[in-house]
């Protein structure tokens, strides 16, 4: 019997799951606790959906199950002792919300899903109970796939949902869809075909919480702008952020501000450097180090604390030395690493603590010189619309390729950098998330001034680049998204990216490309059906997909 059972990341361990230790350093007793978290929150959600159509709406249950969806994805949270903490809220919440059920006349014998009611405080106990209800608990290959597709979508939704919230933005009926999806994930009735409209369901709320996401970071800070983004150091000591959350890095400015210490952006975190808000921030550098995995390297020679607001990261190494200068906050943790707790109701978070630490560090070792440039987000895009639009007439751009997703350790993601090395100079790419760090710095040039790689942010702000496509096929008066000359070669690794392509799929959006790897958790059912219906295929060679995709 395998200790654990994990297949929801792209590195998963022979593409069909890791069953000792993760492939991301998640041990297995974390993994194991994980699926027991998500096994509460099927039962809380049971729950919530039959109080929510009584008109009852929690707030708590609601951030409660959010939280717990963002604290389960790759690479975001490793600490056993937050998971037993959670575990133990779960229950308490559970159970309150059970009480609050029966109170307005629900009937618990309607109430059939055995983790509304499993309850254990030992840990002992807790540990054992984990190994049973995790992935491999449904048998049957193709409701395992279809279920684990939209848990995984649900994860990714949530993360975007957070940063949302965190800026004062709420849609209550993404609450309600995650919540109801968690509960048709048990329902064994529920066949292939329900499942399947399930997922592009999943897909559609994809679509409105990354609209939700996008109206919360513009509203608070600014469309991104056209940005040239320094990538060398100054001599002052300084904090790297990582990670997604711009509410924390609007706090952590602010409380740097005339403090002598510089702060510098790492991996996902890099669109912040477009926002106009940020701009005023003397003391906001630029970008240090490349893409989340490179942080083994980059954290090393940084010299000062590093700062973790989400997911992205990797276990240190034994010899590592920067160990003591992490801090994490939000959803991501690690053992031994630094706690920031949540910020008080109408207040901020309080970096008082890493900001005096950097205050001792050396400033950072210079890796790199120059800059690189971003902030082609919507708005932006939609600025250069008619130079944009005059160079495809002409035929100055011959084709767009949409590049986004996720970046990875793996050698097989180097077909990232040499397919953007190889596109002739008449096509342009247009990328988010870290996948960009494969070929963000190389020298691509420009087409009449228009940059050949068009970066608009991060992960979420992929959906600028649905939003750019549905404009450009009203622009051009096409019948069809897919009749544009726009081809979708995606890299992905977490959940993020997995709603990010429900979502571009909710859009009709066919013919995507996926790589390095098709997801190890699609059943060669599902995969066969996600191909037929939206022809969705894997990544070949460099100089096939050139020929496939240019004809």
């Amino acid at each position: 019997m395998s200790k654990m059972f994990c297949y929801q990341c792209q590195e998963t361990a022979k593409n069909t799951g890791c069953t000792i230790n993760g492939v991301c350093g998640k041990t297995s007793d974390v993994a194991n606790l994980q699926d027991l978290l998500m096994y509460l929150c099927k039962g809380i959600s049971h729950y919530s959906v039959r109080l929510r159509e009584m008109g009852v709406e929690s707030a708590e249950v609601n951030k409660f199950v959010t939280d717990s969806l963002f604290m389960t994805i790759t690479n975001a949270n490793f600490d056993r002792d937050r998971f037993i903490t959670r575990l133990n809220q779960a229950i308490d919440l559970r159970e309150a919300t059970r009480a609050l059920f029966i109170s307005k006349g629900g009937r618990i014998e309607d109430i059939t899903f055995e983790g509304a009611f499993w309850t254990s405080r030992d840990v002992a106990v807790m540990e054992q109970k984990a190994t049973e209800v995790g992935v491999l608990a449904t048998e049957n290959e193709d409701i395992r796939s279809l279920r684990e597709l939209t848990i995984y979508g649900l994860k990714g939704m949530a993360a975007y949902a957070e940063h949302a919230f965190n800026l004062k933005h709420e849609d209550v009926s993404i609450y309600a869809f995650m919540q109801q999806a968690l509960v048709d994930t048990t329902n064994d009735s529920l066949g292939a075909d329900e499942l399947t409209a399930l997922v592009l369901k999943t897909g559609d709320h994809g679509v409105k919480v990354m609209a939700l996401l996008d109206k919360a970071n513009t509203s608070a800070y600014g469309n991104p702008e056209i940005t040239k983004v320094n990538i060398g150091v100054k001599n002052n000591p300084a904090i790297l952020i990582s990670g997604h959350d711009l509410r924390d890095m609007e706090d952590l400015l602010k409380q740097t501000q005339g403090t002598g210490v510089d702060v510098y952006t790492h991996s996902e975190m890099l669109p912040a450097n477009y926002y106009p808000a940020f701009k005023k921030y003397s003391n906001f550098v630029g970008n240090y180090g490349s893409s989340w995995w490179k942080q083994t390297q980059d954290f090393e020679s940084f010299n000062g604390p590093v700062l973790f607001t989400t997911n992205c990261i990797v276990p240190p190494k034994s010899n590592a030395t920067y160990k003591d200068r992490i801090y994490t906050t939000g959803a991501s943790g690690f053992p031994g690493f630094k706690h920031v707790a949540d910020r008080p109701e109408g207040g901020s978070k309080d970096f008082s603590e890493i900001i005096e630490h950097a205050k001792k560090c050396a400033s950072p070792t210079e890796i790199e010189t120059g800059e690189i440039i971003g902030g082609f987000a919507h708005a932006q895009v939609f600025a250069l619309a008619d130079k944009i639009v005059d160079a495809v007439k002409s035929g100055a751009i011959r084709k767009f390729f949409v590049m986004a997703g996720c970046d990875g350790r793996m050698k097989d993601r180097n077909y990232y950098t040499e397919f953007a090395e190889a596109l002739p100079k008449d096509t342009v790419i247009l990328t988010a998330g870290c996948a960009k760090y494969r070929y963000n710095k190389l020298p691509l040039g420009d087409i009449g001034g228009i940059p050949r790689v068009l970066d608009a942010g991060q992960c979420n702000d992929s959906y600028s680049l649905a939003v750019i496509a549905l404009k450009l096929k009203e622009i051009f008066n096409a019948n069809d998204i897919n009749e544009l000359p726009i081809a979708y070669n995606i890299a992905w690794y977490e959940q993020k990216a997995v709603i990010v392509l429900l979502a571009l799929l909710a859009l009709g959006v066919k013919n995507i490309h996926l790589g390095p790897t098709l997801p190890g958790f699609l059943s060669p059912n599902v995969a066969s059906v996600l191909v037929k219906n939206f022809g969705l295929a894997p990544i070949g060679t460099v100089d096939e997909d050139m020929k496939l995709f240019l004809g």
